[in-house]
């Protein structure tokens, strides 16, 4: 403190400290969105796990459709859950974006992960990615024409296991083995 007055305070800042709470790689991951409150749940989680960006998926078999309005809700919830666990650097909520164009977008040298039965065993990492896409289907899983186009254009399909998972399950296994 360099100096108190009536209406003011003087001070010398020393050192700013800014505690590194995010992950060193963006770690995208696309769902379609679940029904009622699990989109929230969803959100709330993979904010804490530091997820960087959600983009909320339009598939074939997909059910909710997110309007402006509830995206917005999303948004919000992404900073609720980011003050509660301390992030200090917001998970973004993408507009919704179809399958066909989402998955194009794995031709870039990002690695790509696709929760699918019957695909391979869960990597030990990223490999030499800088950054990971990781993708879930809708209830009813993606349709033979959606998991094509995917092994088309890169997309390294990974099985979670014996059980069908729900959306927001699986989108949070594969978060939480990316950050692992």
């Amino acid at each position: 403190i360099r100096a108190v007055g009536r209406r003011e305070v003087v001070l010398e800042i020393e050192t700013v400290a800014a505690p590194q709470r995010e992950l060193p790689f963006p770690l995208e991951v696309a769902a379609p969105l679940p029904k009622g409150d699990r989109g929230q749940f969803l959100v709330e989680k993979l904010t804490e796990l530091g997820v960087t960006h959600l983009v909320p998926l339009r598939t074939q078999r997909s059910v909710v459709e997110p309007g402006a309005n509830k995206l917005e809700k999303l948004r919000r919830w992404v900073i609720e859950a980011s003050k509660q666990c301390g992030r200090n650097v917001l998970m973004t909520v993408a507009s919704c974006t179809s399958w066909t164009e989402y998955a194009l977008r794995a031709d870039d040298g990002t690695a790509s992960w696709l929760a699918h039965p019957g695909g391979s065993r869960l990597p030990a990492g990223r490999g030499e990615s800088s950054c990971l896409r990781c993708a879930v289907g809708p209830e009813g899983g993606f349709t033979d024409a959606e998991i094509v186009l995917a092994k088309e254009h890169g997309w390294q399909l990974l099985d979670l296991g014996p059980r069908t998972l729900r959306i927001e399950t699986a989108a949070l296994v594969l978060a939480a083995w990316a950050i692992r």
